[in-house]
């Protein structure tokens, strides 16, 4: 790989690897089964051609759920921390990438919202939420005494 090669990882690092730019799309999936494999409102994937990519630890520690009615998807998450790994596609065409599983910032953002129409209600309206750098404080401290509700 060169000096653009991106590195990433699951949440225990045991599972390690690298991945060249360009990518082939960054884009936001809503379709119910990255919803569900996700367990949030979309998952966010990188494409790229399998010579992009290279495994440099913990590949065997690797398990793969294919799901059999889908043509072509997997879920592959590693087996000590259950964090989301990349994938190849069953064609072996693709490798998809969980791009939060990133170690750095990637050159580009998401480019396409896809399965749109699948959306759940509740995802990705933002508009008029608002924005917070970390977690709000009110969230984790205990109510004062005046704002208790009997």
């Amino acid at each position: 790989m060169n000096e653009s090669t991106l590195h990433g990882s699951c949440l225990c690092g045991t599972v390690k690897y690298e991945v060249t730019p360009p990518f082939k799309f960054f884009a936001h999936c809503h379709c119910s089964r990255c919803r569900k494999s996700s367990g949030t409102g979309h998952a966010t994937n990188i494409a790229v051609a399998p010579e992009q990519f290279r495994w440099t630890s913990g590949e065997d520690a690797i398990s793969r759920y294919k799901l059999p009615e889908a043509e072509s998807f997997g879920k592959w998450f590693c087996s000590h921390c259950g964090a989301p790994v990349p994938r190849d596609t069953r064609g072996g065409t693709l490798m998809v990438i969980p791009a939060g599983s990133l170690d750095e910032e990637p050159p580009t953002k998401p480019t396409d919202r896809i399965f749109w129409n699948s959306r759940a209600e509740w995802s990705c309206d933002c508009n008029d939420m608002p924005t917070h750098e970390e977690y709000p404080e009110a969230w984790f401290s205990a109510p004062k005494e005046n704002e208790k509700k009997s």
